[in-house]
């Protein structure tokens, strides 16, 4: 398997119980998956919250009424650092654990493997991937299956 980020710091947040849900280790194998021969260096904070918060910020941030299973949020560089200055911080992911568990059980897919390609979907996003059209879709979903091959996390795309 390719190797992630040579510097990569991956700050995970439970706003939620933790019973049943990844440990951070594993979400740091997960972004580094995403990340790896595509930056060097990453800071990013990945969220798990409930239903209320996911609703909450999905309305705020997209104007959608509803909690989604992730969010990405890229980061932005602060005003008034010089020209040439690159920061690490890729961003934040937030990922609705009532909603990706729902999802989990109505696709028949283990849990820790609809975390796996959701959280290398969102880091994808914080990378200015996006699947806004037909093109784009499939593009990012094929760099997402050969990312999850490499972690031997079958195809989410495949019809079960």
């Amino acid at each position: 398997m390719t190797q992630g980020p040579v510097r990569l710091d991956v700050a995970v947040g439970y706003a939620v119980p933790r019973k049943g849900l990844p440990a951070a280790a594993s979400f740091r194998r997960w972004v580094a998956a995403a990340l790896a021969g595509r930056i060097r260096e990453a800071d990013l904070a990945i969220r798990l919250v409930g239903e209320d918060e996911g609703r909450a910020l999905n309305r705020h941030y997209r104007g959608r009424d509803y909690a989604t299973n992730v969010l990405s949020f890229p980061a932005e560089l602060p005003e008034g650092l010089p020209e040439g200055i690159r920061l690490p911080l890729l961003g934040d992911l937030v990922l609705c654990a009532p909603v990706v568990a729902r999802e989990a059980a109505e696709q028949g897919k283990p849990l820790a493997a609809h975390y796996a390609h959701l959280t290398v979907h969102g880091a994808l996003h914080l990378l200015g991937w996006d699947h806004a059209d037909d093109a784009e879709a499939e593009a990012m979903e094929a760099l997402e299956r050969t990312i999850l091959a490499e972690l031997g996390i079958a195809d989410p795309y495949r019809e079960t």
